[in-house]
């Protein structure tokens, strides 16, 4: 997918998702706004509250979201489902999108009336979505491949190139430049790294070296730097990651669980929407 293709594709759910709670709050805001006493007098009663034609669809569409968006997620993430159509990059988004938008149809859905069991899972929704958000930060952090699968520590080390061995046999610099290069690169003070930075370009414009060659030198130690810092964060954010599932996941199996019970509840009053 191509960046510009991959920025519309972003905007386009983010789109829907403000223009459709814009919607929501809009065309349900005065029944919404109305205390819960008096919401059985309200013209529209029968058509936004939960069990209403409105409101139950509003829940059912909500729960397939949900439910699709974790399910193709799992199925592409554990079983490779579609993995030549899509990269998982791209279907995380989905995910997200689908697991954010889904949750909003449902708070509609209650008519931001909260008891009993369904206020378990809507609590439980509320901490699956934070922790979402949380996760996401996180996954960022960690460097992927191409077809966005996390890279090992293995896997990143060897990105890294022998600078030593490039600066001496292409740009043919010498031994106290190459000391300044690796240290750059070593240092751990984000400061230091800036002074040293500043003064390794002013070593370079005093070498016999062509403008090209400079910026091509710059250019491999700033590559190299971000490398390091990949590196150095990489053990962290993994670690990170793996106590996000002891949060993410609990959360997200109460919610089904209670989710499915409600809507055995609900089948067994009678309530079956349209159909």
């Amino acid at each position: 997918m191509k960046k510009s293709i991959h920025t519309a594709y972003i905007i386009l759910m983010v789109a829907i998702t403000v223009v459709a709670t814009i919607y929501l709050f809009y065309t349900g805001y005065s029944y919404y706004n109305t205390s819960l006493e008096e919401r059985f007098y309200h013209p529209r009663h029968d058509w936004f509250k939960p069990s209403g034609i409105y409101g139950q669809g509003l829940g059912i569409l909500g729960t397939f979201m949900i439910v699709f968006g974790v399910g193709i997620y799992i199925a592409r993430k554990r079983y490779n489902f579609l993995a030549k159509q899509i990269r998982l990059k791209y279907l995380l988004e989905f995910h997200i999108f689908l697991c954010t938008l889904g949750p909003i149809l449902i708070l509609f859905h209650t008519a931001f009336k909260f008891g009993g069991i369904v206020s378990v899972a809507f609590w439980s929704m509320v901490a699956v979505v934070l922790s979402g958000v949380i996760g996401r930060f996180i996954y960022n952090q960690i460097p992927k491949t191409i077809e966005g699968r996390i890279m090992s520590m293995t896997e990143v080390q060897e990105m890294k190139t022998d600078m030593a061995v490039v600066l001496h046999q292409k740009f043919h610099l010498e031994s106290n430049t190459i000391e300044i290069v690796t240290n750059l690169i070593s240092e751990e003070n984000t400061q230091d790294k800036t002074k040293n930075f500043s003064y390794l370009r002013r070593v370079l414009s005093r070498k016999d070296l062509p403008k090209s060659e400079r910026n091509a030198i710059l250019k491999m130690v700033k590559h190299e730097i971000k490398l390091s810092k990949k590196i150095a964060r990489l053990q962290t954010m993994q670690k990170l990651f793996k106590y996000w599932h002891v949060v993410h996941m609990p959360f997200a199996l109460i919610m089904l669980i209670i989710v499915v019970i409600h809507v055995a509840v609900t089948l067994a009053f009678g309530y079956k929407w349209i159909f």
